[in-house]
């Protein structure tokens, strides 16, 4: 299983709380770049889905079970426990380059097998 399935499943999309409450834009409107969704749509939970996403297309980094990716607007929060500094900072990196993302929070990330 896959960082994104994982995460965003069917039955747990529903269940990630959204931080903020920025509403879903009117026909016309344009999407803001953290709120795209996997497939260009618009989905308040899209820059966690694409940074999922990212974390999946890289092959050097393996699903972290007791790690979670959620986002307040445009900034990536990343959640629980990783087994080093190292994964934790190619994540961060990799979280970083996805578009919409204008900073990760690691603050409630703790490292350590």
């Amino acid at each position: 299983m896959g960082w994104l399935q994982r995460l965003f499943g069917k039955e747990q999309a529903q269940a990630q709380p959204v931080a903020d409450n920025t509403p879903a834009p009117t026909p016309g409107d344009t999407i803001p770049p953290e709120r795209v969704g996997l497939n260009g749509e618009y989905d308040q939970s899209g820059l966690a889905k694409r940074v999922a996403k990212a974390f999946d297309d890289d092959a050097t980094l393996d699903d972290i079970e007791t790690l979670w990716v959620a986002q307040t607007t445009s900034t990536v929060v990343l959640k629980g426990k990783v087994p080093d500094q190292g994964s934790l900072d190619k994540m961060v990196t990799i979280a970083k380059r996805v578009d919409g993302a204008t900073s990760v929070d690691t603050s409630q990330v703790t490292i350590g097998s």
